[in-house]
């Protein structure tokens, strides 16, 4: 398979040569999104799958999964002398320790093994700056694209970055453009000389170029969320397919509640493949001689327990994490007492571990407005001794692989939220609402969904009613920001939601490390139960 690099001027001389289509002509797109570096398979909870959940058939996903899946359909669809295509929609930085220790080495180790053949940047592909993006690009066998940003004047990025591919499949040119979303600077570190553009007018100058190129087959690969794609299919003439990530949303035929894969919006297929490589998508389509698509067809793959690993990854992986266990032991910070994160307290009360948690969340996201902070707190799973905090230790309390979330919610829908978290508190339930920047009253003598007495937020430096209309930025985990733990509110009125920041683990640790690497654990009187 040949590939070409294009920018937009280079395309426009094309068009005297532009290649004939022919009739008929298929093509299967293989695709996943946001990995976030779950190289490890994962439980049924999206957290890490232990070895006796593994042995028992339970476990999901995974690189070696993910690489067993992808080889068995390139050959069996190759075999049968289809065209097929591997496509990448981003986030393959973040989420475990895998990337904590190794970053930008690890994903190309692995992505330069899967035969991808084109990546979209994520947001995520810029936490650790645009220095690991350049790593990234420099050590990538793959290409890797995105449209809507200049990198013009960032010297570590300059002239390293296409925002169109084109692949020459089965004697066709398909034209590929990407898209990241416009509020990367605000949900990740690409540095003030990366400047965001409007995707839609991004996209309608590279589809513009590829047409007058003689290219009519042009898929969109994307990072800006299921929404935003709809949109972009809707706005922007020309794009045949887009493939999708950002949202993590699943689209299946099987599962109950995912969207349809494909969905359609208009003549355009929109798909995306969920996260952490639990599914793998794929989508066959079928353009006629001018270019238009007359079938698409599909599904998103489960990567269960019938899909046996790549036993080659799965021996590299076990040597890698010999150093992640070295990370567990390290020092972040110390205690002056024991920190309560037991599940007694942090399921019924205001809990020590609720706070620090609640108020480190609050701290992270601060800049995109976030004051208040609610957390479940069957989501803490231990106390921190006395004495030294280690990384290992955090990872205890917060076992679950769970991100930071962020979203707008009204002053009503942050009251719905806290009667959830108190309904079932007399059955030890985990939805147990830890709070930051938030400060309330309640009681068990009232029914499940009358139980808050007094919701009050911190406003120039004092405590004021909650207004029921007011918009309030709100920290979460990505789990309850899906509707886990009863949250459904946070599922369906959030506004702006945005489930992927940084692991809570490393939220929580580089608090520690802002206070000067010692904690003094103390409850405030956030949460008041009155009989």
């Amino acid at each position: 398979m040949k590939k070409l690099l294009l920018g937009a001027a280079t395309l426009a001389v094309m068009a005297a040569t532009g290649t004939a289509a022919r009739a008929d002509f298929t093509l299967n797109i293989l695709h996943f999104n946001d990995f976030h570096s779950r190289y490890d398979s994962i439980n049924k909870y999206d957290s890490n799958c232990g070895a006796e959940d593994e042995a028992e058939g339970k476990c999901f996903g995974g690189m070696g999964r993910l690489k067993a899946a992808i080889d068995m359909r390139r050959a069996a669809l190759e075999g049968e002398g289809e065209n097929v295509v591997l496509l990448d929609a981003g986030d393959d930085f973040q989420g475990s320790l895998y990337f904590t220790t190794y970053g930008s080495e690890v994903v190309n180790e692995f992505n330069n093994q899967l035969g991808i053949d084109v990546m979209a940047l994520g947001n995520h592909e810029f936490d650790r700056g645009p220095e690991e993006t350049a790593k990234l690009l420099d050590n990538a066998d793959y290409t890797i694209i995105s449209g809507n940003l200049n990198v013009s004047g960032e010297p570590l990025l300059a002239g390293k970055l296409k925002g169109v591919a084109i692949l020459d499949i089965g004697g066709e040119k398909i034209g590929i453009v990407s898209a990241l979303a416009e509020d990367t600077a605000e949900t990740s570190s690409p540095g003030e000389n990366v400047i965001f553009t409007n995707i839609e007018a991004n996209l309608l100058g590279a589809v513009e170029a590829l047409e007058a190129a003689g290219i009519n087959k042009i898929v969109a690969l994307t990072h800006d969320g299921f929404k935003r794609d709809e949109e972009i299919a809707a706005a922007v003439p020309g794009i045949d397919v887009i493939v999708g990530g950002h949202s993590h949303t699943l689209m299946s035929n099987t599962i109950e509640g995912a969207e349809a894969y494909p969905t359609m919006i208009g003549d355009v297929p929109v798909v995306t493949a969920g996260s952490y490589a639990k599914f793998l998508g794929e989508l066959k389509v079928t353009w006629d001689d001018d270019g238009n698509v007359v079938s698409a067809t599909g599904d998103a793959k489960l990567l269960d327990a019938s899909v046996t690993p790549d036993e080659t990854v799965t021996a590299r992986l076990a040597e890698l994490s010999a150093p992640i266990e070295e990370l567990k032991a390290k020092v972040i910070g110390t205690a002056t007492a024991e920190i309560d994160g037991s599940r007694d307290t942090c399921r019924a009360m205001e809990c020590s571990m609720g706070d620090l948690l609640g108020d480190a969340m609050v701290d992270r996201a601060k800049e995109q407005g976030v004051t208040i902070a609610i957390q479940n707190g069957g989501g803490l799973r231990s106390s921190i001794d006395a004495g030294d905090i280690t990384m290992g230790e955090v990872l205890t309390v917060l076992p679950f692989s769970n991100t930071l979330a962020t979203m707008q919610l009204k002053g009503s829908d942050v009251i719905a939220a806290l009667e959830n978290g108190l309904s079932q508190v007399e059955e030890g339930a985990g939805r147990f609402p830890q709070v930051s920047g938030l400060k309330y009253t309640w009681t068990k003598a009232k029914p499940a969904g009358e139980r808050v007495i007094k919701a009050e937020v911190m406003e120039d430096g004092a405590w004021a009613p909650i207004d029921p209309d007011k918009l309030y930025g709100v920290a979460t985990n990505n789990y309850m920001r899906t509707g886990g733990d009863g949250y459904s509110v946070f599922d369906t009125n959030a506004v702006n939601p945005y489930d992927f920041g940084p692991p809570l683990e490393d939220v929580l640790a580089d608090y520690i490390a802002s206070l000067g690497g010692e904690y003094t654990p103390a409850t405030d009187g956030r949460i008041t139960e009155v009989e």
